[in-house]
């Protein structure tokens, strides 16, 4: 039984990442708007409501893998180390190259430039964007409210979450906008890395003195 259960497993995985792989292609031909679900479906072989039953959404054919984000982002700052600080364990984990970005290979480099090229010219992408990242800052806000004790109301988390969160969401602009200019490969990673390294230590050290004017 276990081993059946396995086996659809798999297959229900493989199925999805056809569809998703699918719609990826299409949309980067000929962009996300112009694609139907029902288009999908007939291309990847399967019934439109298979497609739904895999992604609730259309947004979600794009954004799918950004459910592991969260769930990657707040283990990894419940497993920190002791003495290690919420802001440092954020900081390592959003600074690590991952996915296309730290591919080394020419078909890499197209398909992250054809993928932000789609999400920059849609508004519906750019959309769900937002709030897939307002979910994202809620669960940190929650994690840091039940770690510090935080009572309801208390702002402090949120103020927090956003702060952490408004570099990941900077990172990912610097990062689309170095793409469009031609960057790619570990180049371009390290570049993310340095501009991470200097928003993150800006954080830790506070703003208080951001911009103070001579007296």
């Amino acid at each position: 039984m276990g081993r059946q259960a396995g086996l659809r497993e798999r297959k229900k995985q493989q199925t999805r990442e056809a569809i998703a792989e699918t719609a990826r292609r299409l949309f980067s031909q000929r962009g996300f708007e112009r694609v139907t679900v029902a288009e999908i479906a007939r291309e990847a072989g399967v019934a439109e409501t298979t497609v739904f039953n895999y992604f609730p959404t259309k947004e979600d054919l794009v954004y799918w893998r950004m459910e592991s984000f969260e769930d990657e982002l707040l283990a990894t700052l419940r497993k920190r180390a002791p003495g290690e600080s919420v802001v440092v364990a954020f900081g390592r984990f959003v600074s690590e190259p991952r996915g296309l970005i730290a591919a080394d290979d020419p078909e890499a480099r197209d398909r992250l430039a054809a993928i932000t090229r789609m999400i920059a010219e849609s508004p519906a992408l750019r959309a769900r964007e937002e709030q897939i990242y307002a979910r994202y800052t809620d669960s940190l806000a929650r994690l840091i409210a039940g770690e510090t004790g935080a009572g309801d109301g208390e702002i402090a988390p949120w103020v927090a979450a956003n702060a952490m969160m408004g570099i990941h969401r900077a990172l990912v602009g610097y990062t689309r906008r170095r793409i469009v200019a031609g960057a790619a490969g570990p180049r371009l990673a390290g570049d993310v890395r340095a501009q991470a390294m200097r928003a993150l230590a800006l954080l830790d050290e506070g703003l208080g003195d951001l911009a103070r004017r001579p007296s």
